[in-house]
């Protein structure tokens, strides 16, 4: 089977390159036809600058086709899904976030995720597979396009965990930091975790500046376990542990993600919790109103709820921003994405014992 070209960086197509006997400065030229914004190249005949018999030989050995666009749905605040189908039939779902003068893309790792968090809709799906870097840069290939405007940040938020994926992730990043490519800076970049600890153990070797968001979301063991399954593994002091390893190593400032559940994660103590492990890292937390899954009974919080928790927060010399979340009402929101299957979207299941206890006290 022929391997989508887009899945090599710029090293490993020059050594193919010299393979074929060609000049090693041919693979910038393809890499330009590969990620030229404007008009990425679907056709290897579209390489005009390249001899004819180069490009015979690349269709004999690489194809280059982008994920195919199933589905479109706009928000009433502007956001965009996209359903894209792999080459073997798996749906995985991005999301187009703008901002003012800024438009986000949120990209998938992975067809569904093996990690099931209890408030994420991806968990509820399974794992299928892996993506390869052509599945993920094509996401945003594929949709950017439609958007009628330039990509400004880039955020590996979407289905699975990207740690998970992680040799595909790094060869990502390096086509996507590539100046030959699509010279996209890494500090526009961010990649979150929910807590898988050798991933982030890995990442300190990445040796760019891209972003690292942790997915928080409670401040004990017990309830971090109830929601995400990972903590049970990788519990807090093990992930705070190599969360300072990474900052001490030369690594951006950490974003703690913390989505807000009323009744459940948003007490003065939680504040009190996620302030000493925010302060001790100098890292900025991103709050994040729980948004409705079908099937889950988790709770929304008010927004003057959540303005309390952040007030809480900054009191105690935390850096805080409050992300709005956008297209609800298309499940495009955090936790939503669900690849468009009926089984995901039916809620079939009920939420975990953490959100069937209610308020604690």
């Amino acid at each position: 089977m022929k391997r989508n070209i887009r899945d090599l960086t710029l090293e490993e197509l020059r050594a193919e390159l010299e393979s074929m006997g060609e000049p090693r400065y041919r693979a910038a030229q393809v890499f330009g036809w590969l990620y030229r914004k404007d008009a990425p190249a679907e056709d290897f005949e579209r390489f005009t600058d390249i001899p004819a018999g180069l490009r015979r030989g690349l269709a004999e050995r690489f194809t280059l086709g982008l994920p195919e666009v199933v589905d479109r749905v706009s928000s009433s605040d502007g956001t965009t899904k996209f359903l894209f189908r792999l080459e073997d039939g798996a749906l995985v779902e991005s999301v187009l976030i703008p901002a003012g003068r800024r438009l986000t893309v949120c990209l998938s790792t992975q067809a569904g995720c093996r990690f099931g968090c209890a408030f994420c809709a991806s968990g509820r799906m399974g794992f299928r597979r892996n993506l390869r870097p052509s599945e993920i840069t094509g996401q945003f290939l594929a949709a950017e396009k439609p958007a009628g405007r330039e990509l400004s940040n880039y955020v590996f938020m979407g289905m699975g965990e990207p740690l998970d994926n992680y040799d595909n992730l790094e060869r990502t990043l390096r086509i996507m930091n590539s100046p030959e490519g699509l010279n996209i800076a890494a500090r526009r970049m961010t990649v979150s975790t929910a807590g898988l600890v050798p991933g982030i153990e890995r990442f300190k070797g990445l040796g760019l500046q891209v972003n690292l968001s942790i997915s928080l979301h409670a401040v004990t063991d017990r309830l971090r376990g109830e929601l995400m399954p990972v903590n049970r593994r990788y519990p807090l002091a093990e992930l705070m542990r190599a969360a300072e390893e990474y900052v001490a190593s030369g690594g951006r400032m950490i974003t703690f993600e913390y989505i807000v559940f009323k009744g459940l994660n948003d007490t003065l103590a939680d504040a009190d919790g996620l302030a000493a492990m925010a302060r001790k890292l100098r890292a900025k937390v991103n709050l994040i109103p729980a948004s409705p899954v079908p099937g889950l009974d988790f709770k929304t919080p008010s927004t003057a709820e959540v303005e309390r928790f952040r007030a809480w927060l900054e009191e105690r010399r935390v850096r805080v921003t409050v992300r709005q979340s956008k297209g609800r009402d298309i499940a495009a929101a955090c936790g939503q994405l669900a690849g468009g299957t009926a089984a995901a979207a039916s809620g079939a299941t009920a939420g975990p014992k953490a959100a069937k206890r209610g308020a604690r006290k």
